[in-house]
């Protein structure tokens, strides 16, 4: 009898940060191995704790969640959304512009349902989170990928941005701060992806998870503060700044024109129908979580802080190892370094993260898995406590001492 196989649809969906790497850690893991995993910035795995009264508010408030609720969320968690947003300079926007979700991850799959027709183009950032691309792709999209300049600090390169708009592009995505680079975009170039979008009658589709995870004193640059003529929805939640990524709980605000979006507004209300409504638990762990998590992740980013220091150390240890280098992150929880592919004869990036896997037991991602189109990249989260960090680099150091696929 014919053999039952996943659908045509996802033979070119992939997502290499769980991919087979991640597969060969688990049967690792099987066999005994304690495997460092820096796939994932996943930061309850590594001692980091959302704050006290946003557990205290699910449990004390757990007769609440028993009935399904409104499709874009409770009202008091999208008031607290709305607000802060109207605190970092939005205008225009309304509680109806707020929606609720299982994670910023089914927000957008949501958004791109409902935009995306077949062979529409999305631009996305190369580097990017895949999940933008796999999703595009799902949809029946063509992600095309514009090119972010490491040069230049990893800032999107705009003239090919603009090279790469056609009459079936859609959006634009913006990832920032950015993963996997931790890139912090400038006022300029959010300014020129504003007027591509205005010139070109697009969406703006920002991806601003890691927006308080800034050091150095950056700031943020939000495409819907800056414009309020331009159709922009704006993608956030509780996983990074309040340290919550099992909660599952995050947010997105549509902002511009509305009378423009009626229609488009429509088909995301289906498809938020369609799924009753997102997790109350976690909705209950937004109403309190502005008033404590963001002083929290302030801490943790300033000098002296955990993550300062982490990334500091880790930058640093990276860069004196021979054969490696890599611009300072700015942002989020990740480096993004470049391998000498010539040092190493590496023709293969995924295979030089088995190999590291296999003989040191730690677990990175290749670069060609956030849709890097070279083998000469690989993404190290820098979560783990100093200590264990400073280890994967000595571990990385010996590893590459001897290492060639030649």
């Amino acid at each position: 009898m014919e053999p039952f196989k996943k659908s045509r649809k996802l033979n070119n969906v992939c997502y290499d940060i769980r991919g087979p790497v991640m597969e060969a850690a688990k049967l690792l893991e099987k066999e005994g191995h304690r495997i460092v995993k820096l796939n994932t910035g996943n930061p309850a795995h590594f001692g980091f704790s959302p704050p006290e009264n946003m557990k205290a508010n699910i449990i004390n408030n757990m007769p609440r969640t028993e009935a399904y609720v409104d499709s874009q969320g409770i009202t008091p968690a999208r008031q607290v959304v709305l607000d802060d947003f109207l605190s970092k300079g939005f205008t225009n926007i309304a509680l109806d512009d707020i929606w609720l979700g299982n994670g910023v991850s089914e927000l957008i799959s949501m958004v791109i349902t409902a935009l995306v027709d077949t062979q529409d183009e999305i631009l996305i950032p190369s580097p990017d989170y895949p999940l933008w691309t796999a999703t595009v792709t799902l949809a029946g999209g063509k992600p095309v990928h514009y090119r972010c300049d490491e040069a230049a600090d990893w800032q999107p390169d705009m003239k090919d941005v603009r090279s790469k708009i056609t009459p079936r592009t859609k959006g634009i995505v913006i990832i920032n701060p950015n993963n996997p680079t931790g890139a912090v975009y400038s006022r300029e170039i959010i300014e020129e992806f504003i007027e591509l979008a205005r010139e070109n009658n697009l969406v703006l589709l920002s991806d601003e998870i890691y927006d308080r995870i800034l050091y150095e004193g950056d700031t943020h640059w939000s495409p819907g503060v800056l414009a309020d003529d331009v159709f922009t929805i704006t993608f956030n939640g509780l996983s990074k700044v309040f340290l919550a990524s099992g909660y599952r709980a995050g947010w997105m605000v549509l902002s511009g024109p509305r009378e423009r979006t009626r229609d488009f507004r429509e088909g995301l209300s289906i498809l938020a129908n369609m799924r009753l409504c997102g997790n109350t638990f976690s909705q209950l762990a937004i109403e309190a979580g502005f008033s404590s998590g963001i002083q929290g992740i302030r801490q943790l980013v300033a000098p002296g802080g955990r993550l300062f220091e982490q990334r500091d150390a880790i930058y640093q240890g990276i860069n004196r190892i021979p054969g490696v280098s890599c611009v300072r992150p700015r942002g989020a929880l990740y480096l993004f370094p470049k391998l000498d592919i010539k040092k190493f004869s590496i023709r293969n990036d995924e295979k030089f993260v088995l190999d590291y896997l296999m003989e040191k037991k730690v677990l990175l991602v290749h670069g060609r898995g956030f849709n890097w189109p070279e083998p000469d990249h690989f993404r190290i989260v820098f979560l783990p406590p100093m200590e264990e960090l400073l280890g994967v680099v000595e571990s990385l150091s010996d590893f590459l001492a001897g290492y060639s696929q030649g």
